[in-house]
């Protein structure tokens, strides 16, 4: 399981003291406000960060860092990711997970056989879509419905399913 969980990723700088826009990778952007540090993901290591400010600009976040006070410090880490450790996680409510942790958990029917892999997946506005790969490599999208996915076990690794009629069908 990841121990860390990205909530953003720097899209490019803002002004010349160090700011940057942050694209938000988290459900709830509000969240920014209440952290005080993250960790920036350089590709070599993992650098903490204290937030000393926060603006919000259309779909993007406006970070200004302690560490950095000018734009040529920060432009080198365009594209990197914002983490949070586990501890500093929006807390889930019951039947939550993140997404993170879904995927690669093993599907099993509700008779128990083994169907596939779950790939992704995709956050539409009514409901979530899995993304699973059965054992031949293809494709199905699973609606994360009550009707339809019965069980997240992540002790087990599995998520447990009920193929709908119709659902299996191109």
């Amino acid at each position: 399981m990841e121990q860390t969980l990205r909530v953003g990723v720097i899209s490019s700088t803002h002004g010349v003291r160090g700011e940057v826009k942050v694209y938000p990778t988290t459900d709830d952007v509000n969240r920014f406000k209440k952290l005080k540090t993250v960790l920036l993901d350089t590709g070599r290591e993992q650098m903490a960060l204290h937030i000393e400010s926060v603006k919000f600009f259309k779909n993007m976040v406006i970070l200004k860092f302690k560490e950095f006070h000018d734009i040529n410090e920060i432009e080198k880490y365009k594209g990197k990711d914002l983490l949070v450790t586990r501890e500093q996680a929006v807390k889930l409510a019951p039947n939550e997970n993140f997404i993170v942790d879904l995927i690669g958990l093993k599907v099993v029917t509700d008779d128990g056989k083994e169907f596939g892999t779950l790939k992704d997946v995709l956050q539409t506005g009514a409901n979530d879509v899995y993304v699973i790969e059965d054992m031949e490599g293809k494709e199905y999208l699973f609606p994360a419905i009550p009707q339809c996915i019965l069980d997240v076990n992540l002790e087990e690794q599995t998520v447990t399913v009920h193929i709908m009629e119709g659902l299996l069908d191109l």
